[in-house]
């Protein structure tokens, strides 16, 4: 079984690349971030002739998740229970559903912005609800994974330069404590392999020729319960797919699965 994450930095603009890629990829299950879309635009029915159902939980121009199969599609959960909301806005950033004989959430954490601003409390807020939310499937004997694009590299190797990141976020103590919280609940760091180069990034900015000079972010995690990570037969980043005219800024990651 595939398994994968995306953060498509729009699904409208990335669709002709995305259904590509299932097709070229073999993904039997992919979780969507940044759909930038409303449910009813999202491109259900194209999907659908892939031989892909669709749990979407989206509202518009910001934002937006996803879970696409080809392995079934069942107990859709909508929202992340205890979302603390922004501005008194829950956010469209989670949603899970279970794929054949594997569960899943996508989430789309909050950025955080700025460390001094109300959005980085709000994600550290925000972790704590997702804490809370997946730690019963986390301990269960199903295999269980969160995957997503977190908004933090857990550790200074996952950034081409620490010291390029010196005062922002992403890479605060309090940032990878909640990390650290998350994993502690039951669950693993399914850390891929990179196609290219010495180490896994995920994310690489459109400015400043990032890509090219691999100025990248490992920010898009996998993280799996104990029967998920044990029966993970190979994971990586496919660091092509970030490559070319009309590419998103982060590439999949791709867990291959025998269960």
């Amino acid at each position: 079984m595939r398994i994968a994450t995306w953060n498509v930095n729009s699904i409208t603009a990335r669709l002709p690349r995305l259904l590509a890629w299932l097709e070229s990829s073999g993904t039997d299950v992919l979780c969507v971030q940044e759909a930038k879309t409303t449910e009813e635009q999202f491109p259900s029915e194209a999907l659908s002739e892939l031989g892909y159902e669709s749990a979407v939980h989206a509202t518009g121009r910001w934002n937006g998740v996803a879970v696409v199969s080809r392995v079934g599609l069942e107990d859709v959960v909508k929202g992340l229970p205890g979302d603390p909301g922004y501005e008194g806005v829950q956010e469209p950033r989670a949603v899970s559903a279970t794929c054949g004989p594997v569960r899943v959430w996508s989430v789309y954490v909050p950025n955080g912005r700025e460390v001094d601003h109300p959005h980085y409390a709000y994600k550290l807020q925000w972790f704590e609800a997702l804490r809370a939310a997946v730690a019963g499937d986390a301990a269960g004997d199903r295999p269980f994974a969160v995957l997503g694009d977190y908004n933090v590299a857990p550790t200074d190797e996952d950034v081409y330069d620490r010291a390029a990141f010196e005062g922002s976020t992403h890479v605060t103590p309090a940032e990878r404590a909640a990390l650290a919280s998350l994993r502690e609940a039951g669950l693993t760091d399914v850390v891929p392999r990179p196609l290219k180069y010495d180490h896994p990034y995920t994310y690489w900015d459109y400015r400043q020729l990032c890509f090219p000079k691999n100025r990248g972010m490992r920010i898009d995690l996998v993280y799996g319960n104990e029967p998920f990570a044990k029966a993970v037969q190979d994971a990586y980043v496919d660091r092509e797919e970030r490559k070319g005219k009309g590419a998103s800024d982060h590439a999949p990651v791709v867990v291959d699965l025998e269960v």
